[in-house]
């Protein structure tokens, strides 16, 4: 492999990262905090893609588009968490993970009767189309490149919200004692919602930018669910910064594994056999590199200590 091939593979890994944290880290703030296994996170992703590509296609503004989604899927996520999520605070997790799933054939079946069966698709505007040269004339799509400068924008935003401010203080004691902060005369259902919100707008916003690279289509959110939660485990439940680091070292170990991994066999068994062999092993390595994160530390990178 080349170090040009080399170092767009590292940028894709980075950019695909950089949108697993926008999920993730709405994901570990809501298990974190509330102690909630929400299944359902995943289709406000898919709630977030939709409505951009539905904006966009009415009104011809990607950023009017971006602002419907993460507001839409904000809303989305309070109604939730007001109507039903509620309800499974003080329900074992059987139950949580046994109507968040339900939520999952709700939205599931309500966004193919709204938006029909079909893909949608969310073009990439003219002012963020083309490519930048970068280093030793890396030629590297600017969307993608934006992707990455303002995901990292929003990690170190999220990241002084949580530690910077009024709000960011409450999330916190909200997830060490609860009762505590209830006594101090906060109000925990607000707070709930806030987060939960919170949470969804980011997965919303994550949906609605990854709809430019991939076709918008119902169930879309789900894989990016299973993915959201191994970066959780690896980073640490409740850390925004094991959020972070997380996603990029799953990212990379996704996009660099599907390109080295068959190149590596190749030098052993033929090429037809070592691509299979390879692409079969690469799917398994972010799951690899989970289990290795927990034999080392089984709370996760930036987790609490037992």
């Amino acid at each position: 492999m080349s170090l040009v091939l080399f170092i767009e593979q590292v940028l894709n890994g980075l950019q695909f990262g950089i949108m697993l944290f926008l999920m993730a880290a709405g994901l570990t703030l809501i298990f974190g905090v509330m102690g909630l296994i929400n299944l359902a996170h995943g289709s406000l992703y898919m709630v977030g893609a939709f409505v951009a590509a539905t904006i966009a296609g009415v009104t011809g503004s990607f950023f009017i588009a971006l602002l419907g989604a993460l507001v839409a899927a904000a809303l989305t996520g309070a109604l939730v968490e007001l109507f039903v999520i509620r309800r499974l605070y003080n329900k074992d997790h059987l139950d949580q993970v046994l109507a968040t799933f339900a939520l999952i054939l709700i939205f599931t079946e309500g966004t193919r009767w709204i938006f029909g069966s079909f893909p949608l698709f969310l073009n990439i505007p003219d002012y963020l189309a083309g490519s930048v040269t970068l280093l030793w004339g890396i030629q590297y799509p600017f969307y993608r490149l934006t992707l990455i400068v303002v995901g990292l924008l929003i990690a170190g935003g999220l990241g002084l919200l949580i530690s910077k401010t009024r709000v960011g203080i409450q999330i916190r004691a909200g997830k060490n004692d609860r009762e505590m902060i209830a006594a101090l005369g906060v109000d925990i259902s607000k707070l709930y919602t806030l987060v939960f919100a919170l949470g969804a707008a980011l997965a919303g916003l994550a949906g609605a930018l990854v709809g430019t690279i991939q076709s918008v289509q119902v169930g879309m959110g789900e894989p990016v669910l299973i993915l959201a939660f191994v970066v959780i485990v690896i980073g640490g439940i409740g850390s925004i910064k094991g959020a972070l680091v997380g996603s990029i070292l799953v990212g990379l170990t996704d996009t660099l594994g599907g390109i080295l991994l068959p190149q590596f066999f190749a030098l052993f068994i033929d090429s037809a056999t070592a691509t299979s062999v390879g692409s079969s092993l690469a799917s398994m390595a972010i799951y690899f590199l989970m289990g290795i994160v927990l034999i080392w530390r089984p709370t996760g990178l930036f987790g609490a200590r037992l």
